[in-house]
């Protein structure tokens, strides 16, 4: 692996940072069109000296010093927001509004200044709204493990995510003998709505558990009805199950299994839960910083499924997940980010970096 000497910092300015914000916001990169906003990403780490390129799924590598790893996902989800600086909803103060400002072009411009400011390593990964084939790539590409890893998601910039719940996708299928609908045997789209019926009563949990312990069993798409020639009925259901650390992802899809009477399903997403301890060094780095900055450090858990769980897989190694913005805006049409916070978030990262470099 390429990597930068980082003896001395590299300056970059709070106006810089925030102009390589605006112009990453500004330039679409909807899942699968990310190029132009990773040209731009690879022309700011050139205009610094640092070697930048991007990979054949379309990922921006970075390589430095490897203690650690901040890595953000290029796309977004569609949807036009206008680009402009506006007072913002909470407190008026100036935000940054359009599309991917909170999920996630703020963690990864942030993550992007902090790199270059301290000498790290970066990787702007892909499609991480789809099906994450950026970071599937970079980890099956053979990457060599980093000391630590910083995932780019909001998490507001005085909070860090330490937990992720797993996600585990099928399509169940069921197919009937066609008849008269006065007939009393279940058809297909019978059987189809009765298996989730038990499967939804094998995971309920009591209103007390919280969401991220709980699995969470999902429909995302039901088709059904009779087949084009008529002789049979046919039942598709896409489902999703969020899967908490308590339970693995295969203890999950054997009891949904166990409830089949009649159809099958086919498992095609697999992705494990991760709980990492608030004391590794990354996590001990993050609370100093955010404290140093006048912040309250919030250890967080999500309910849902991000790049570190992807990671956490395949890497032994101590991460986090940690971005400026509400999380609440993700994919919404009034996504915007406070400049203030982007900036104190840029501060917090940087620091952390050069606690990591300083430990390698």
């Amino acid at each position: 692996m390429v990597r930068v000497s980082a003896s001395e910092s590299v300056s970059v300015g709070r106006q810089e940072a925030r102009d390589l914000l605006r112009t990453l916001v500004a330039t679409p990169s909807v899942s699968g069109n990310e190029r132009a906003c990773a040209d731009h990403l690879v022309a700011f780490f050139e205009r610094h000296g640092r070697e930048a390129w991007t990979d054949e799924v379309g990922n921006v590598h970075a390589p430095a010093d490897d203690s650690a790893l901040l890595t953000s996902h290029i796309d977004t989800v569609p949807g036009e927001i206008p680009v402009e600086i506006a007072p913002g909803e909470e407190r008026g103060e100036p935000s940054l509004w359009g599309r991917g400002s909170v999920d996630a072009k703020g963690p990864l411009a942030a993550m992007a200044v902090a790199a270059v400011r301290e000498g790290v390593s970066f990787v702007g990964v892909v499609e991480e709204e789809r099906e994450s084939a950026g970071a599937r790539h970079l980890i099956e590409s053979g990457r060599e493990e980093p000391g630590a890893v910083v995932n780019g998601e909001p998490s507001g910039w005085n909070g860090i995510t330490l937990g992720y719940r797993g996600l585990l996708s099928g399509t169940y299928v069921a197919t009937s003998e066609s008849g008269h609908s006065s007939r009393p045997e279940n058809n297909a789209i019978q059987d189809a709505f009765d298996w989730w019926g038990r499967v939804t009563d094998a995971f309920a949990e009591d209103e007390w558990t919280p969401v991220f312990e709980r699995v969470t069993p999902k429909p995302v798409a039901v088709e059904g009805g009779v087949s084009d020639d008529g002789l049979s009925v046919e039942a598709t259901m896409e489902v999703q199950f969020r899967v908490p650390p308590a339970y693995s992802v295969e203890e999950v899809r054997e009891r949904a299994d166990g409830e089949l009477n009649g159809g099958t399903v086919r498992w095609h997403d697999f992705v494990p839960p991760v709980m990492m301890s608030p004391r590794t060094e990354v996590a001990r780095a993050f609370r100093v910083a955010i404290r140093d900055h006048d912040g309250d450090p919030r250890l967080l858990r999500k309910t849902g499924t991000s790049d570190m769980n992807l990671f956490a897989r395949v890497w032994d190694c101590p991460m986090v997940t940690y971005g400026p913005g509400n999380s609440d805006l993700d994919h919404a049409p009034n996504e915007h980010l406070p400049l203030a916070e982007f900036d104190r978030s840029v501060e917090v990262l940087s620091d952390v970096a050069a606690t990591l470099r300083g430990g390698s």
